[in-house]
């Protein structure tokens, strides 16, 4: 039951942006203005002085995974919440360059606890919660006359408590990672297409070489390995102050040492609503549709709030 009113919240956020907005498709159109939702896509840059803020939160939960294979199998409910604060501001005239930090709080259930009770933030036997990293950030528009491509490159560190035979909470990683975006706008601003690129590598020691008495060996699984995750979405604008969309992504964890990888691929739907000049929200829904060698086959619902002044 709690699993189906999440469903049906989530729903009724992804679309009520659309129907709230075609009331006001007619003053939009007369405007002619360019919103938030419509100039400040990741690829593009904040001005010098300007500030963009990010509230993102996601729950992901699965009762299937795959073997060492390909194959589903079924297993108690694991869930697993991530709220991610991102904070950056423009530093250069030419609006080239951003500089920011991300935060990253998370809380995790396992043996069957129902998908709402990470929101309890508990720490026990089948749960864990906390800070768990934080990472110095900086985007650049590489090439001056194509401002529609750009990347972010941030170091992820782990700051939280390391425990022996605890619940997993994150990975036990230095993660660099470099995220690559382009986008581009076509049928009169009515349509976009994004594309995303992700290079991430895991650094640290492999989970055989950690000693069991006083670490997570489960919590180095990603250590020593490159995560790639590619996306595309397709947007379309009902009004300059809405969008729907939908995405697909392929990721793959590759072995660079640590004799673990993975892959999945997953299919999506979002939607987001310009509230005022400064405020936008999001929601989103994500299914894992495949995947190789534990792979969760789960779900993730997200939310989130964005700030540009």
């Amino acid at each position: 039951m709690k699993k189906n009113n999440l469903i049906l919240t989530m729903l009724a956020l992804l679309f009520v942006s659309v129907s709230f907005a075609q009331d006001e498709d007619q003053d939009d159109d007369a405007t002619g203005t360019m919103t938030n939702i419509q100039e400040f896509t990741p690829s593009k840059l904040l001005k010098k002085g300007q500030w963009d803020i990010k509230f993102f939160n996601s729950i992901y939960t699965q009762t299937e995974r795959t073997d060492a294979g390909s194959t589903s199998v079924t297993i108690p409910r694991e869930t697993f919440f991530t709220n991610t604060t991102e904070i950056y501001t423009g530093i250069s005239k030419n609006r080239r360059i951003n500089i920011g930090f991300i935060f990253q709080v998370r809380s995790n259930t396992f043996g069957g606890a129902g998908a709402l009770d990470v929101l309890s933030f508990r720490d026990n036997d089948t749960a864990r919660s906390g800070l768990t990293t934080i990472a110095p950030s900086i985007r650049v528009q590489p090439f001056k006359n194509i401002s529609n491509f750009s990347f972010t490159s941030s170091i992820y560190l782990p700051i939280f408590k390391d425990k022996a035979n605890a619940p997993y909470l994150d990975k036990r990683s230095v993660f660099w990672e470099t995220k690559f975006f382009y986008d581009k706008t076509f049928g009169q601003d009515k349509w976009q297409l994004f594309t995303q690129a992700d290079f991430g590598f895991n650094f640290g020691e492999k989970s055989e070489d950690a000693n069991p008495a006083d670490s997570n060996v489960s919590e180095r699984f990603a250590n020593n390995s490159l995560f790639l995750p590619l996306g595309v979405f397709l947007s379309y604008f009902p009004t300059t102050k809405s969008t729907v969309y939908v995405n697909t992504k392929q990721a793959f964890l590759i072995d660079l040492g640590n004799d673990f990888s993975q892959n999945s691929t997953s299919v999506g739907v979002g939607s987001k609503y310009q509230l005022s000049d400064v405020l936008n929200v999001e929601a989103s829904f994500d299914k894992f549709v495949r995947g190789s060698n534990f792979q969760g086959l789960g779900q993730t619902f997200s939310i989130g709030l964005r700030a540009i002044f």
